[in-house]
């Protein structure tokens, strides 16, 4: 425990006034007793505000010192008449100087731990502030190189149509012959629903051959929804159909979204 953060709290004032609950009084004992520092300050706070009553209420101490004269001194057992009691404003005024300072000590307190909370959120929204300036920085570069890619000189782009289960739906394959890579632009395809993914597919077309080149993964919740895949096949067309989760050994033909032929050039 940091003993001087602990002291700066306020909460030892806030002890010496009486206003702690049982259990932060019996906190605030055990640690003064473990640590001197605490004791100490205790002891100061304790001698401030006795300076302060006896500054404004000098008279509240010599009465008391001429009421215990008269008693050691009256040896017989006669009734010792009191004087009359009047009211004494300086000892009214003590007090109340004791108790404005201890409500200013309990304001002080409130305020450093309204400080404290605003201090911690608004580390919280800084750091998610870096947080999204980072993840939007690194969609930035995932944007650039993806641009960098699909624009090289060797990428040949096949348009994949619609088809009859969903004619509304297209996509767009972008394939590097030399680095044996293909990328796969999904935007125009609807999301899947539970329990089934999306499944690429090179085709060779005399005879029909399927190869299966990977799955959609993710595709909820991915943003640009292209996705990268590794083609060595000398492919002459594209499908992408709907497959059970985990993918298929062969395409669904009935489940087919999307199919486009690759151009020669």
């Amino acid at each position: 425990m940091d003993v001087k953060e602990y002291i700066a709290s306020g909460i030892l004032e806030l002890y010496v006034a009486g206003i702690l609950s049982e259990k932060e009084n019996l906190e605030v004992h055990t640690l003064a007793m473990e640590h001197p520092e605490i004791q100490s300050e205790i002891e100061q706070i304790e001698a401030s505000i006795l300076a302060l009553t006896k500054t404004t209420s000098p008279g509240l101490s010599s009465d008391f010192d001429a009421l215990k004269e008269k008693l050691k001194t009256n040896e017989v057992n006669e009734v010792i008449s009191l004087p009359k009691p009047t009211l004494n404003w300086k000892s009214y005024t003590g007090w109340a100087a004791a108790a404005v300072f201890a409500i200013g000590l309990f304001w002080m307190y409130d305020q450093n731990q309204d400080l404290e909370l605003q201090v911690v959120e608004t580390q919280k929204e800084n750091q998610q502030l870096e947080q999204q300036i980072v993840e939007s920085n690194t969609s930035i570069e995932k944007a650039q190189d993806l641009l960098s890619t699909i624009r090289d000189k060797n990428i040949s782009v096949t348009t994949l149509a619609g088809q009859a289960v969903s004619p509304t739906s297209y996509a767009k394959a972008y394939w590097n012959k030399e680095k044996k890579q293909v990328f796969i632009d999904a935007q125009g395809l609807p999301e899947p629903p539970d329990g089934f993914v999306y499944q690429v597919w090179s085709l060779k077309l005399n005879p029909l051959t399927p190869t299966s080149l990977g799955l959609l993964d993710d595709f909820a919740t991915d943003e640009n929804k292209v996705f990268a895949l590794n083609n060595s096949y000398a492919s002459e067309a594209f499908g992408i159909t709907l497959e059970p989760a985990g993918g298929s050994l062969s395409p669904n033909l009935e489940q087919l979204y999307t199919l486009g032929a690759v151009s020669d050039s």
